[in-house]
């Protein structure tokens, strides 16, 4: 990255509003919650819950994507004009690495291209210790508010 910052007008994102966008659909509903935001980078978390656990306890791969993807996709909406431009996922790809039990994982969405038409986001999601439990890579379009 050749900028200081990807962030449009290079202002880091308001977190909270990016939460209360979650109000009402599935990151709300998932109780994801944005933490933290640096020059290239946006942290979020979710909790491993009955909402978020498949039915052997563990965190469920849906969910996991659900995080990478909402973080993925509020981050890229973050570093374009949202007057103007929205961001919609392309594509989206998962490895889970390691089951998460309870507690909160979270997701950190690193830039690793901004251009004109498309990002590309690598997402990792750890758990309260520390160690990985999913990588994902996300693909974003952006594209005119007239055609979303």
């Amino acid at each position: 990255m050749t900028k200081k910052t990807i962030w449009w007008n290079d202002e880091l994102p308001p977190l909270d509003p990016m939460t209360r966008l979650g109000d009402g659909c599935m990151p709300g509903f998932l109780g994801i919650e944005f933490l933290e935001a640096g020059d290239d980078w946006i942290s979020a978390r979710m909790p491993v819950n009955e909402r978020t656990q498949q039915p052997f306890k563990r965190l469920h791969g849906g969910a996991s994507v659900a995080l990478a993807e909402t973080v993925g996709s509020v981050a890229a909406s973050f570093c374009i004009d949202r007057e103007k431009h929205v961001a919609v996922g392309l594509e989206i790809n998962a490895n889970h690495v390691r089951p998460a039990y309870q507690g909160y994982v979270t997701a950190t969405a690193t830039a690793e291209n901004i251009g004109r038409t498309t990002q590309i986001w690598s997402i990792k999601i750890r758990d309260e210790n520390g160690k990985l439990v999913c990588i994902s890579r996300f693909t974003a379009a952006v594209i005119p508010l007239d055609r979303k």
